[in-house]
């Protein structure tokens, strides 16, 4: 597939292929992904929790998009995803150990 900084590439050359980086502000940006999350959401209403009755297509697609955005926010807000995603996960260990937080005792 790649690396992460190849797919923010092909979604920067997408955006300017189209002139669209005048619409790309941080702001659009963040409520596109919590638009496109919320849509994911809807897949799931009313529905058991399994991934029977969800149409995976869809949930793809929703998917996708909610990474297309990311990756386009990452890239105007010079944030590196790699890394923060593992500074992150860092900070996760430490607040939550697993010896500390299984669901299942």
């Amino acid at each position: 597939m790649g690396k992460l900084e190849d797919l923010v590439q092909e979604v920067k050359e997408f955006r300017d292929e189209r002139n669209w980086k005048k619409y790309h502000t941080p702001k659009n940006l963040a409520l596109s992904i919590s638009i496109e999350a919320a849509e994911l959401l809807e897949l799931f209403q009313w529905k058991e929790d399994s991934m029977k009755n969800i149409e995976r297509e869809r949930l793809e697609e929703e998917m996708a998009d909610i990474m297309i955005y990311l990756l386009a926010l990452s890239e105007i807000t010079d944030v590196d995803l790699k890394k923060a995603v593992k500074t992150k996960l860092e900070k996760n260990k430490e607040k939550y150990p697993p010896e500390e937080t299984h669901f299942d005792r």
